[in-house]
């Protein structure tokens, strides 16, 4: 049996996973340990609905699980709980974002490669089939070559989580997806109620477009021959 535990469990994301993992039948060989937030409301629901131990420590699992599932509603508690763990190697989750922090991120993702942690998560709007069907157009060029693209979905600035990085990771991952992750340069512009991205790719431009508290994903690639382009079903 493969022990995992969930470590930040204040938004809906806990629920779901717990909810997928238990209904979906595929995950016989998973045990969830428990779990632990800082919020008491959230560690409560967890055992409510879900029968689930709760720790009363973030690290109290070390050496007894053999994965991790970090989805702290703030992103600055990931590598506070993941740090632990980091040296026992185990596989991890970890939600969006990474961090709230650059230098944090690096020194994070430094760690967990000295270690040989296998770590996957972020956003999971990259793997919308939207994004992917346009990720292949990108490839593939079946409507000529690439001449740049558009894409749009939702922020949160003004919130208790992190603001700008709390919603910010998915526009960023669904771009990247699509184009890859290593721009020439990105310059951001700001304007009343939306931040665009004009994002320079050595043959092509991309804008990117946060529209604050508006609830649209939206992801085109503007070809030679055609733009193909449509909202993805993704809800952040």
């Amino acid at each position: 049996m493969f022990r995992v535990a969930i470590l930040g469990c204040e938004n809906s994301h806990a629920d779901s996973f717990l909810n997928y993992m238990n209904r979906s039948g595929k995950f016989s060989d998973v045990e969830i340990v428990g779990a632990y937030s800082d919020e008491p409301e959230a560690c409560a629901r967890m055992r409510d609905n879900f029968g689930l131990y709760v720790a009363k420590r973030y690290d109290e699992f070390v050496g007894k699980i053999d994965g991790l599932i970090i989805t702290a509603r703030h992103g600055d508690n990931h590598y506070k709980y993941a740090k632990p763990y980091i040296a026992s190697g185990i596989p991890m989750f970890i939600d969006k974002p990474i961090t709230v922090s650059e230098n944090e991120a690096v020194t994070f993702m430094n760690e967990l490669a000295a270690n040989n942690v296998r770590v996957t998560g972020g956003s999971c709007c990259m793997h919308d089939t939207v994004i992917q069907r346009l990720k292949e157009i990108a490839a593939q060029k079946p409507h000529g070559e690439i001449l740049g693209g558009y894409f749009r979905a939702p922020l949160s600035v003004h919130n208790a989580y992190g603001g700008f990085f709390f919603y910010a990771q998915h526009l960023v991952q669904m771009v990247s997806e699509v184009f890859g992750y290593y721009p020439d340069s990105v310059k951001m512009y700001q304007n009343d109620t939306s931040y665009t991205a004009v994002i320079r790719y050595p043959q092509y431009i991309v804008t990117a477009e946060y529209k604050d508290d508006n609830q649209v994903y939206y992801a085109a690639v503007s070809c030679e021959k055609a733009v193909v382009g449509e909202a993805c079903t993704l809800r952040g």
